[in-house]
């Protein structure tokens, strides 16, 4: 366990072979880098300039692209997919071919160029059908939709609401005009559609007596013909919009087994992506360029390779203790170990100079699981889904772990079921009295059960709890050592070690240790406050906030007992319900249901409480958080996982 050592970084390449030089960074992914700070504030380089942002906007642009091409084509030509699979793998070789990368982005193009097309014709068509609903109303209307006439009499096109009278209506306007006709075209839930021939020289009149009578004037600009005529024209050009759209969605289609190659483009161009964004972190003038970053000391060997096939100078240093809150944090630990990266990560990364908790904390964390689920049913269950995610999905990064974390507790789950007796609760004994009600196997063989021991349990689930809180303790003496705080360890952790054991060997009338732990706390407290005042107001704190704290973190861990009687209490009731019907298919139906209820339950139930007592019980005895992740540039592909060849 530890948490590596880096390595302050600065580089200064010729201009020319920028791009070499992020290639290198990219590739190896070793090294983090950023605008060289110091080189920046110094008032003799504020002529440095940045790069242009042209590339990386480039390279943005080709990468959305790209994805709505993918898009486009899941929507039109899905590929079915495997249920569970893993990414496909590619190596490096192919994943930098520049010829398939542009090949496929001129794909990306036109697929973009025909969905622009297809959403185009969707627009018209949506126009064209609004326009054959707005006439369908005056479809029995022989006459132009213009209003045209002769010389001396011409049309008025008007609607109505329903519920308008519309004798009332020809009444008014025959009051204007006593030669004027209004002819009903039609009605409907909703609207009285007419038209009003009238004399020309009284047109004026009788449109403000419609306006006065409540109605509206439909007008149809452009239209010269009937309604009939004009929703003719109009569902042929639909037909010839559908035609249209027929063609090019079949050609869209006919590109579906492109789909993984434009995955994979869409990969390349994050590449390009990555190399754009390095780009933007070198500084320099018009023949130079400066970068400065971090890099893991066990990998500065291989960096310096890379760094060593370029026109370029570069340096190594290790940091100052003022910059250690910078100073980014990666994490090495064996392959079993690294699955508690999960939890450091979701709590807070140790700082720099802190401890590395993954390695103590993997078995407590793993053991306490086990303890609290302790079921073989459900352990069988967790280890199934692990392995099989692992296997064929092949999650990466905090979800590998997390599927690592699940085979693990999946083992321990299913040791302690073991130990309980627990399948599924009380499954089998109760399916055997379903099938015969006078069987003998009432209970499965264990060492001790949750019900019958829970005293034991609760007593083994604070032994365990101090064994966890002494085990940051003396992490923390052996941190402090390091640091040569000596008194801190003597008197914040050995004291209380000899009090609390004190306490214990004082029931048993050896009261020496006890009082060797209280003065050595009280002197302490003086020593440390370096006053009267202060060292007694510390002495009482000390006491309060001791006693209390380590008798409530202690008590904490009876969570294990509570959730390992809880669980089994759970599955023995739906078990207990489904047996009460007497009827075999009945009763698995209850108990698989409860069961499944029960199991996604204590599956999160259990992590949360373990996952609270790794970090409030456990951490805060020695653990430094605050630190910044390492992140070193390099691809975070989405579609596959690349395999990586010497460059």
């Amino acid at each position: 366990m530890s948490i590596v050592r880096m390595k302050k970084l600065r580089v200064i390449a010729i201009r020319d072979q920028r791009d070499d030089l992020r290639r290198a960074l990219v590739h190896w992914g070793r090294g983090q880098g950023h605008e060289p700070e110091e080189m920046l504030s110094a008032p003799d380089t504020a002529a440095l300039r940045r790069p242009e942002r042209a590339g990386l906007m480039n390279a943005r642009n080709r990468q959305a692209e790209v994805q709505s091409a993918i898009k486009i084509l899941e929507r039109y030509a899905p590929m079915k997919k495997k249920l569970l699979s893993s990414r496909p793998e590619v190596r490096e070789t192919e994943f930098l071919d520049g010829e398939a990368r542009e090949r496929d982005y001129a794909l990306a193009q036109k697929l973009n160029e025909w969905d622009g097309q297809l959403k185009r014709i969707a627009a018209d068509e949506s126009r064209l059908r609004a326009e054959i609903e707005s006439l369908r109303p005056w479809e029995a209307l022989d006459a132009p939709l213009s209003g045209a006439g002769t010389k001396t009499c011409g049309g008025l096109l008007g609607t109505a609401p329903a519920e308008t009278d519309m004798a009332a209506v020809k009444e008014a306007v025959e009051q204007v005009c006593q030669e004027a006709e209004l002819m009903l075209v039609s009605e409907d839930e909703q609207q009285h559609c007419f038209i009003v021939i009238t004399l020309r020289q009284e047109m004026a009149a009788v449109e403000e007596a419609l306006k006065d009578a409540g109605c509206g004037q439909a007008a149809f600009p452009g239209e010269t013909g009937t309604a009939m005529e004009g929703i003719a024209a109009r569902e042929q050009q639909l037909a010839e919009l559908a035609a249209q759209k027929s063609d090019i969605t079949a050609q869209v289609v006919e590109q579906g087994p492109q789909a993984p190659n434009l995955r994979l483009t869409a990969d390349r161009l994050t590449t390009e992506v990555a190399r754009a964004e390095a780009s933007e972190r070198l500084r320099g003038t018009d023949n130079i360029v400066a970068l400065e970053g971090w890099c893991p000391a066990p990998d500065m060997e291989r960096l310096e390779e890379a760094l060593g096939k370029l026109d370029c100078a570069w340096e190594f240093s290790d940091p100052e203790p003022e910059e250690y809150p910078d100073v980014p944090v990666k994490l090495q630990n064996k392959k079993l170990v690294q699955s508690m990266n999960v939890i450091t990560e979701m709590y807070s990364l140790p700082a720099y100079d802190g401890v590395d908790p993954n390695a103590l904390m993997f078995p407590f964390f793993i053991l306490f699981y086990g303890i609290m689920f302790a079921d073989m049913g459900y352990g069988l269950l967790m280890l199934i889904i692990g392995i099989v995610a692992k296997t064929k999905v092949k999650p990466r990064g905090g979800a590998g772990h997390l599927m690592t974390l699940m085979i693990l507790g999946g083992i321990s789950t299913f040791v302690f079921g073991a130990l309980t007796g627990g399948f599924f609760g009380d499954f089998l004994p109760q399916l055997a009295a379903v099938i015969n009600p006078d069987t003998t196997f009432t209970a499965m063989p264990s060492l001790f059960t949750p019900l019958d021991d829970t005293m034991m349990i609760l007593i083994g689930s604070l032994v365990l709890g101090v064994i966890q809180i002494f085990t940051g303790m003396i992490v923390s003496v052996v941190h402090k050592c390091k640091n040569h705080e000596f008194l801190s360890a003597l008197f914040d952790e050995v004291a209380w070690w000899y009090i609390l054991i004190g306490a214990v060997l004082a029931f048993m009338g050896v009261p020496w240790l006890l009082v060797a732990g209280v003065v050595l706390l009280v002197v302490g407290q003086f020593v440390q406050k370096k006053s009267f005042i202060g060292g007694l107001t510390g002495l009482f704190g000390a006491i309060y906030n001791g006693v209390t704290g380590y008798f409530s973190d202690i008590l904490s861990y009876s969570r294990l007992m509570a959730l390992m009687l809880a669980g089994s209490v759970i599955a023995m009731v739906f078990n207990t319900l489904g047996a009460m019907t007497g009827n075999v298919v009945v009763f698995i139906i209850i108990s698989l249901i409860g069961n499944a209820l029960n199991f996604g339950l204590n599956l999160l139930g259990c992590f949360v409480h373990d996952l609270r007592l790794q970090v409030l019980e456990f951490f805060n005895r020695f653990y430094k958080d605050g630190g910044k992740a390492f992140k070193p540039l390099t691809v975070n592909t989405k579609y596959v996982d690349i395999i990586k060849e010497e460059i």
